[in-house]
């Protein structure tokens, strides 16, 4: 199995040098960096990544969460040749504007199983929303 830098990058405190990962980190890794990257931002990659960002403004229903389920399956297969036998499933409803989605998946080489939770949030926390009175100077 390979070694590369570790994400999010990272700085070894004792060398100096960047951090690495290697085995099932550098995997959950790639997954993750997978889910977080839209596809179409890499200019020189424009097939990379995930649709995941997209799905936020649409309505959330059972049917859009299966097509993202599908999707992401696909996506996670076709660019993460160190996997295999990927699901994926959701907690059955949103919390807090948040949907759990579980990626369970085989790591080739290993043989062994492991998991993501990866919290997809549809809508910002309420106290992160922006307040327009809160910003505006007093006349």
């Amino acid at each position: 199995m390979s070694t590369g830098m570790k994400f999010p990058i990272q700085i070894n405190q004792g060398t100096g040098r960047f951090a690495l990962s290697s085995g099932k980190d550098s995997v959950r890794e790639s997954i993750y960096l997978i889910l977080m990257t839209q596809r179409t931002e890499r200019f020189l990659r424009p097939d990379f990544g995930s649709d995941l960002m997209s799905y936020p403004f649409m309505d959330i229903n059972s049917t859009t969460v299966n097509m993202m389920m599908r999707s992401l399956k696909e996506q996670i297969q076709s660019q993460e040749p160190r996997v295999r036998n990927v699901e994926i499933s959701t907690d059955s409803e949103v919390r807090d504007g948040c949907l759990l989605i579980n990626i369970d998946y085989e790591i080739s080489e290993l043989g062994d199983q492991d998991s993501l939770v990866f919290p997809f949030y549809l809508e910002m926390p309420a106290e992160e929303a922006y307040e327009p009175g809160e910003y505006e100077e007093e006349l």
